[in-house]
């Protein structure tokens, strides 16, 4: 059983709504910066698939959350990668994993896009091993301990807070009750939004913040501590990702839960947030992680009796499907994020759709990741833009 062709898919989907909210125009540049949010985004659903397949036709889909640039995961794996995985077999992706990540680790790339890549990789393999045993990828990581996947709401992407309430009361009447907010416009403006969206939804439902890197620790605690008034069970991303100290200090203090990790990719760098006892729930993102090492920062953080919360934001079918199976096999899971907008998006790659409803995603049954890629509409999307 041996790997015969590494296929890659950088695509830029235009989508009726911006992420994070915001109409889409056709003659605005692809790229535009968010003041509030210092970071970088596209006006299009930006990823990166990939396709293995063997020689004797099994095939399996990976992808990297790749929100920006989608080309530069495709060279990396086209460039890098492919000779390293053809005519391996896909029961040797521990292996093939360690020698991907050992080939730039000398040179200092032991995050971004380069691991980024790699996770592509992983997924894809996980899912070939599944479509070869006729397996569910959940299954091959040792069983589900649920059969569905909790889920909050996240982002509510509405141009004002009446909106964004509207929208809340709408998602509750399908049976969804716990939501996060995208703030970080300052302290009590994030106190108003809460107030209106609690006030709307009522005691029962779940809220949580995230403050996207915005705050210092003095602007957090007094955030954590309003916050916890109101009853929201996490803020997120409070600090600046490089401030472990910072998030050890303020986790000290606050009186509701501290988490973070979305922008880490390894377990070595999620350990000092663990050892430092930085964080109560860790958000590490599959598409940027890989099936392989999210498990690894599950068992890791379940020895701290930490929960894992993975992020899930722009990734489409294969990361989301991932992000499932991954969620069902790990004892520690706290709940799983969910965007509608992004999920309608990646549903329509798909030739069955993946199932969000009442609260929870429902665990695919199927070989492998359970998904099947409709290439037409696949290639439809492809960017013809070069690194």
């Amino acid at each position: 059983m041996q790997i015969s062709q590494v296929e890659c898919f950088p695509l830029k989907i235009a989508a009726d709504q911006i992420y994070l909210g915001g109409k889409a125009t056709g003659d605005e540049a692809d790229y535009y910066y968010r003041p509030e949010y210092r970071c970088v985004y596209s006006r299009k659903m930006e990823t990166c698939l990939v396709k293995i397949t063997t020689r004797d036709g099994h095939v399996g889909w990976g992808e990297a959350l790749a929100p920006v640039v989608p080309q530069v995961i495709a060279e990396l794996i086209n460039q890098l990668f492919r000779p390293l995985i053809i005519g391996r077999s896909p029961f040797d992706s521990a292996v093939l994993n360690s020698r991907m990540y050992d080939a730039m680790r000398d040179r200092g790339h032991i995050t971004g896009y380069h691991i980024d890549a790699l996770a592509a990789v992983d997924i894809a393999l996980w899912d070939l091993k599944g479509q070869i045993l006729n397996l569910p990828v959940y299954q091959l990581l040792g069983g589900a301990y649920r059969e569905t996947i909790p889920c909050y709401v996240s982002g509510l992407p509405e141009p004002d807070l009446e909106s964004r309430a509207l929208l809340a009361r709408r998602w509750q009447e399908k049976g969804f009750n716990a939501f996060k907010l995208a703030l970080g416009y300052g302290v009590s403006e994030d106190i108003h939004n809460v107030k209106v969206i609690r006030e709307a939804l009522g005691p029962e439902a779940q809220l949580f913040v995230d403050a996207h890197w915005n705050y210092s620790v003095a602007e957090a605690s007094e955030l954590s501590q309003r916050l916890h008034t109101l009853g929201v069970g996490f803020l997120e991303a409070p600090l600046l990702p490089e401030d472990v100290a910072g998030h050890r200090e303020l986790r000290a203090k606050s009186p509701i839960a501290i988490a973070l990790g979305e922008t880490e990719r390894t377990r070595y760098q999620f350990k000092p947030l663990i050892e430092q006892r930085a964080a109560d729930i860790l958000q590490p993102d599959v598409g940027r992680t890989g099936i392989s090492e999210l498990m690894h920062i599950a068992a890791l953080a379940e020895t701290w009796n930490l929960r894992i919360a993975p992020h899930l934001s722009v990734g489409q079918g294969p990361c989301i499907a991932a992000s499932i199976h991954a969620a069902a096999a790990i004892p520690n899971l706290f709940m799983l994020e969910y965007q509608p907008p992004v999920f309608n998006v990646a549903n329509q790659l798909l030739k069955q759709p993946l199932v969000c409803e009442q609260g929870a995603y429902q665990l695919p049954q199927g070989a492998g990741l359970g998904i099947e890629i409709d290439e037409d509409r696949l290639r439809k999307h492809l960017t013809e833009a070069t690194c």
